[in-house]
């Protein structure tokens, strides 16, 4: 049965960015949207997993859980899901040393 898919996709190849819009709407530049089969968003998924060599990507779709929705992230970057009882919630990672920016006054 088919459900509603988001994925966000930054720095990623035209030719994976063609083949999402195949089956999904580009809403913004990295925000893709549409209903899709479990099989597809598979395919897609792993389509996109294996071409991420810079960007990052998220995938978010509906699920029976307590949230409604199973989250799904590749590549480097600061937030990472983790289930606590449960619940996804995002984790952040720390910068490394000399990369913080200054808060302005």
């Amino acid at each position: 049965m088919p459900s509603m898919t988001v994925i966000s996709a930054t720095a990623i190849p035209d030719h994976l960015r063609g083949a999402l819009t195949r089956w999904l709407l580009e809403v913004t530049p990295t925000l893709y949207l549409g209903t899709v089969s479990a099989r597809v968003r598979t395919e897609l998924w792993t389509n996109l997993t294996a071409c991420l060599t810079e960007g990052s990507a998220a995938l978010a779709y509906p699920a029976a859980n307590e949230q409604g929705f199973t989250l799904h992230t590749a590549g480097p970057q600061r937030r990472h899901p983790f289930d606590f009882d449960g619940l996804t919630l995002i984790a952040f990672q720390r910068l490394p040393v000399g990369q913080e920016k200054a808060k302005p006054l």
